[in-house]
């Protein structure tokens, strides 16, 4: 099965109610996890000098039990002039997690971003108190 977390509203990613089982132990789950997330945040939208997990881009994670990554992620708009190179970058930060098998990256637009979806930190570092 997986483990999947979702970005609604603005809070960061958190694990999903545990509806699904995971033939993978927790621990090593809690592990991809945490380095999937802690991957995400070294990558950074050319244009905010904040990384996309803080920005509210990623809006799902699904580690799949052969450690396959899938990863939800928007854009902040349709017409952003990172569109190509950002899922690019997403994908090659969580292949480089220790353990984490194929990544797909999904680019949608449903929900749509919007600034709410930002974490505090984010807003921190963009001063949009």
């Amino acid at each position: 099965m997986s483990d999947e977390t979702k970005n609604n509203d603005k809070a960061p990613l958190v694990p999903e109610a545990a509806e699904k089982t995971s033939a993978l132990p927790q621990d090593e789950l809690a592990r991809l996890t945490d380095g999937v997330v802690a991957a995400l945040k070294t990558v950074y939208d050319p244009e905010i000098p904040a990384d996309v997990y803080e920005i509210g881009l990623i809006y799902k994670i699904d580690i799949a039990d052969d450690r396959a990554v899938s990863v939800d992620m928007t854009l902040t708009t349709p017409n952003c002039p990172s569109a190509q190179e950002l899922p690019k970058m997403v994908e090659n930060a969580v292949a480089s997690v220790p353990g984490v098998g194929e990544v797909k990256v999904n680019v949608v637009w449903d929900p749509p971003w919007d600034p709410s979806r930002m974490t505090d930190e984010a807003r921190l570092v963009l001063n949009m108190w």
